[in-house]
C-alpha cells in the first residue's frame, strides 16, 4: 500500500516538475536579468554592504538584516546538505551545474520579489506588516487577480505544513542524529510500516517539537532574533568546513569541475541508470536548487515585507544576497565536496548519508569529528528553516482567512504536530511531496513576477537615478 502511494507521489512530482515549470522558472530569471542589465553582477557588492546597514527611519517590524536572516533561516536548511546530495545521486554531478545556473538567474528573481514585497505591502493601524506575493498580486495586478493570490496562499500554507517547513527538515535532523548516535539501529523502540525507529529518533523528535513550539509562539520578532544569532554562526562554520575539504583536496578540484560541467550536458550513466540523462540532471538540479534558495517560489518576500525600510530597491538587493549565499556559496561547497569524494556513486547511501560520507572522507579529522560537525550544522540549519516556514505559513493563513487569529493558532498547532510526526516519514516520499507543493506554489508567483516586471524595472531605474543625482 505504502509503495503504491510512494509511486503515485513520484508520478505527480515528475509531472509538475516537468519541462514547462523548469522553462518558466529559467525564463522569468533570464527575462529579469536581461531587463535589469545583469543587476546581480553590477550591484552585488552594494547588496552585500546593505545587508549590515539598517535604515533607522524605515517602516517595518524587523531590521533588513533580521528580515534577511529570517529568509535565510528558511532557505539554508536540508536543501544545502541533503538536497544537494539527493540531486547528485539522481542526476549526477551535472545537477550541481544546473543548480548554480538557476541560482544566477534566480538572484534577479529574488531581487524582484524583495522589491515588490516592500512596494505593495500593507501596514495596519497596530504597525503589523503584511506583505508577500498575495499582496503584490492583489495590489499590483488588481483585485480581479485576487483568486491567484488565494491560490498562492493556499499552496504556501501547504508547503510550510507538508513540504519544506516540516517533514523534510525533521526527517533530515532525525536521520542525522540517529546515524551519528546509533548507526546500527541497536536501540529500536518500535516498528511500524516496515521501518524500525530507534531511541535516538524518538528523543530527537520530542526535543525538536518542544523547541519549535517554544519559539514559534513568539512570532516574527522571536524567530528573527533566534535566526540572527544561529544562521550567521552556522553558515560560517559550514563554509569553513567546506573550504577545508576543498583546500586539502585542491588537486582533485579541476577534475571535479570538469566532471560537473561535462555531466551537465551528457548526463551520467551511474545517476539513475538509463535515466541518467541531461534532462534528469537539469530537472533535479533546478528542482533542488529552487528547494534550497526558493527563488521564484514566493516565500522570501513574505519575510522581506517585514523589513524596516522605505526603499523597495534596497530591500530587493538585500533579498538577492540570500540566493547568492545559499546556493552559489553553500550548495556549491557541498556539491564539490561530494563530487571530490565520489560518494554520490554509492547506491547504499541515501540522502544525508552521502554528504556525511563525503565530509568523513574529505576532512582531515577523525570520521567521528567530521560526522558530529556536519550533524550539528544540519540540525541547526533545519531547525531555523522550520521556524522561518512557520512564519510564512501563518502569513498565508492570515491572508486566506482575513486575519482570523483563531485559524492562525490552529495552523500553528497543526504545524507543531507535523514536526512531531516528521521523523517517521520515508525519505523518498518526503522529498517528492515537498517538490510537488513547491511547484504548485511557484506558478502563481512566477505569473505575478512576469506581469509586474515593468514595475520592477521602473522602480530600479528611478532608485539608481536618485542615487546618482544625490552624489
Amino acid at each position: 500500500m505504502l509503495e503504491q502511494i510512494d509511486q503515485i507521489i513520484k508520478v505527480i512530482d515528475e509531472a509538475v516538475w516537468g519541462l514547462p515549470l523548469i522553462i518558466l522558472i529559467l525564463f522569468t530569471g533570464f527575462l529579469l536579468t536581461t531587463r535589469l542589465g545583469l543587476l546581480q553582477i553590477r550591484h552585488l557588492g552594494k547588496a552585500l554592504k546593505f545587508m549590515f546597514q539598517n535604515e533607522e527611519d524605515g517602516h517595518g517590524e524587523v531590521t533588513s538584516f533580521g528580515a534577511l536572516c529570517t529568509a535565510l533561516s528558511a532557505t539554508i536548511g536540508t536543501g544545502n546538505i541533503t538536497g544537494v546530495a539527493t540531486a547528485l545521486a539522481a542526476g549526477g554531478p551535472g545537477a550541481l551545474f544546473w543548480m548554480v545556473i538557476a541560482a544566477f538567474f534566480g538572484m534577479a528573481t529574488k531581487y524582484a520579489e524583495g522589491l515588490l514585497a516592500i512596494k505593495y505591502r500593507t501596514i495596519d493601524k497596530d504597525g503589523h506588516v503584511l506583505g508577500g506575493p498575495f499582496y503584490y498580486i492583489e495590489n499590483g495586478m488588481g483585485k480581479n487577480w485576487r483568486w491567484l493570490a488565494k491560490v498562492f496562499a493556499f499552496f504556501g500554507a501547504g508547503v510550510g505544513l507538508f513540504g519544506i517547513g516540516t517533514f523534510t527538515q525533521v526527517n533530515s535532523i532525525s536521520s542525522a542524529v540517529k546515524n551519528f548516535f546509533d548507526p546500527k539501529s541497536a536501540n529500536v523502540v518500535f516498528s511500524a510500516f516496515g521501518h524500525d525507529y530507534t531511541m535516538a529518533t524518538v528523543v530527537t523528535g520530542l526535543i525538536l517539537t518542544l523547541c519549535v513550539g517554544l519559539v514559534v509562539i513568539g512570532g516574527i520578532k522571536r524567530i528573527a532574533k533566534v535566526s540572527e544569532v544561529v544562521v550567521p554562526f552556522m553558515a560560517v562554520l559550514y563554509v569553513a568546513l567546506g573550504a577545508i575539504i576543498i583546500i586539502t583536496n585542491i588537486t582533485a578540484v579541476p577534475a571535479a569541475l570538469v566532471s560537473i560541467v561535462k555531466s551537465a550536458f551528457t548526463g551520467s550513466a551511474l545517476a539513475g541508470g538509463a535515466m541518467g540523462t541531461m534532462v534528469v540532471a537539469m530537472q533535479k538540479g533546478i528542482a533542488r536548487g529552487i528547494f534550497s534558495n526558493e527563488s521564484g517560489l514566493g516565500s522570501a518576500p513574505i519575510a522581506a515585507a517585514a523589513a524596516r525600510t522605505k526603499e523597495p530597491v534596497r530591500q530587493g538587493l538585500v533579498s538577492m544576497t540570500g540566493t547568492f549565499i545559499d546556493t552559489i556559496v553553500i550548495c556549491t561547497m557541498t556539491g564539490l565536496s561530494i563530487v571530490i569524494a565520489g560518494t554520490w556513486m554509492n547506491p547504499e547511501l541515501e540522502g544525508v548519508e552521502i554528504t556525511v560520507a563525503a565530509f568523513q572522507k574529505g576532512l582531515p579529522f577523525p570520521p567521528v569529528v567530521a560526522s558530529f560537525a556536519l550533524m550539528l550544522c544540519l540540525v541547526f540549519f533545519a531547525f531555523t528553516t522550520i521556524l522561518g516556514w512557520n512564519y510564512y505559513g501563518e502569513r498565508c493563513i492570515e491572508y486566506l482567512f482575513n486575519r482570523n487569529q483563531s485559524v492562525v493558532k490552529g495552523y500553528r498547532w497543526l504545524y507543531i504536530l507535523a514536526v512531531f510526526i516528521g521523523p517517521y516519514m520515508t525519505v523518498a516520499a518526503v522529498w517528492n511531496i515537498a517538490d510537488i507543493f513547491n511547484a504548485l506554489m511557484a506558478f502563481p508567483n512566477l505569473i505575478a513576477l512576469l506581469a509586474l516586471s515593468g514595475v520592477v524595472v521602473s522602480e530600479t531605474k528611478d532608485y539608481f537615478a536618485r542615487q546618482k543625482k544625490a552624489k
